[in-house]
């Protein structure tokens, strides 16, 4: 009987024994798998981060290489800037030497103007008397002009040099306007005619009376009226109220002018 107690008891033990071993181990196993699936999900946390950085690292350098190049035409702009800003130094080294010319140019070319207006009014008055209000006038502007600090030089010398053009053109021109001029001391109203600066005659707008400037006696004097009708239509013709043709003109000669 006691030996059977003693082999169940071992029988109980060993059991007992088997069954604490199968619990072990099944608690290791899990633990195992647990520690496995752990390790797989930090592993694909760990891909993935080695993906974003492989990633990340390809777009570093690719911006690497973009700012090269960038730094790489940099390069070349800042070259060619350093040749425009050399050709700049060196222009503006000449417009330097220019502006003490023109500089110079201007203190002898002001005095040069101012004769040359006084020459222009001397040449108005010993002319023939055409216009002579209108001229007078425009040689006033011109000193006036040259007390002006607000006109450059060039423009000054530009109006000085338009106002002789003007004067020159009087030569080469027909034209016909009304007047009053003085005849044997009394004052008339007429028509004035200059052809060139060949003649300067007159006649009355009822046209009975007609006359020329003498140069040389420095007056308006009646002539005959032989040329009454060849003034009357070289006035029209000045006027475009009739066709260029040859006129007869009451003229001085060259011997009686002088």
């Amino acid at each position: 009987m006691k030996k059977h107690m003693q082999k169940l008891s071992l029988t109980l033990l060993t059991s007992a024994a088997v069954f604490t071993g199968s619990s072990a181990l099944g608690a290791t196993l899990t633990d195992v798998f647990q520690a496995a699936e752990q390790m797989n999900v930090q592993a694909k946390r760990s891909q993935a981060k080695i993906n974003d950085l492989t990633e990340e690292t390809r777009q570093l350098l690719n911006e690497y290489k973009t700012v090269l190049k960038e730094v790489e035409g940099l390069k070349v702009y800042n070259r060619q800037l350093e040749k425009q800003i050399g050709n700049q130094e060196r222009e503006m080294v000449q417009l330097s030497e220019s502006i003490d010319e023109v500089t110079v140019i201007e203190r002898q070319i002001t005095p040069l103007m101012l004769r040359m207006i006084d020459g222009l009014e001397q040449f108005v008055e010993l002319d023939a008397p055409f216009l002579l209000d209108e001229r007078l006038a425009r040689v006033e502007r011109l000193r006036e002009m040259m007390d002006r600090a607000d006109v450059a030089v060039s423009e000054k010398f530009s109006q000085v040099f338009r106002a002789f053009q003007i004067e020159n053109e009087y030569g080469r021109t027909m034209e016909t306007y009304p007047s009053t001029i003085e005849i044997d001391g009394v004052e008339r109203k007429v028509d004035i005619l200059k052809v060139g600066r060949i003649a300067l005659v007159y006649q009355t707008p009822d046209g009975a009376e007609t006359g020329m400037y003498n140069p040389t006696a420095r007056q308006y004097e009646a002539v005959d009226n032989s040329y009454q009708a060849s003034v009357r239509q070289g006035i029209r013709m000045a006027r475009q109220q009739a066709s260029i043709d040859m006129l007869s003109l009451p003229v001085v000669g060259a011997g009686a002018a002088q």
